[in-house]
């Protein structure tokens, strides 16, 4: 599985991100791709802020999502975007594609980071299944974007 802490995977990300222009339509799902890149940005400041937390996702995400974080099975199209990850708001391509890419080189540099909090809803997670977790999720929607 890949990581986004190896470089090879990291170089991939930065490539796809850069290959997006403005005018891409999403192959499903209703977000835009100015919408697609803002969200994304989410669960990468997510990691980087390592913030403790109380709150638990439900045991039914725990038990039966959370070992496709990190396999290399494709998440299936569609899949529901959680509230706090989600905007009706249109966005700007431009600007939230530079945030993006930051926040994938900030997250990346993290690769020595040896205390991990809990994720808010996926719980524990070891260092490998954080870069696995969010290599994931970015491949998912550039492949949702075509790239």
């Amino acid at each position: 599985m890949k990581s986004l802490f190896d470089e090879e995977a990291f170089n991939e990300i930065q490539r796809r991100v850069g290959e997006l222009k403005s005018t891409k339509q999403g192959l499903w799902g209703k977000m835009s791709v100015g919408q697609m890149v803002w969200h994304c940005q989410v669960p990468l400041a997510l990691a980087i802020k390592n913030k403790p937390t109380r709150k638990k996702g439900s045991l039914f995400i725990r038990l039966f999502f959370k070992k496709s974080l990190y396999n290399d099975k494709p998440w299936r199209k569609n899949l529901p975007t959680s509230p706090f990850a989600k905007t009706k708001q249109p966005k700007d391509f431009t600007v939230e594609r530079y945030k993006l890419l930051d926040l994938i080189a900030q997250f990346h540099d993290l690769k020595s980071r040896a205390a991990w909090n809990p994720h808010p809803i996926f719980g524990k997670l070891t260092h490998e299944q954080w870069g696995q977790m969010n290599y994931k999720h970015l491949d998912h929607h550039l492949r949702q974007f075509g790239v």
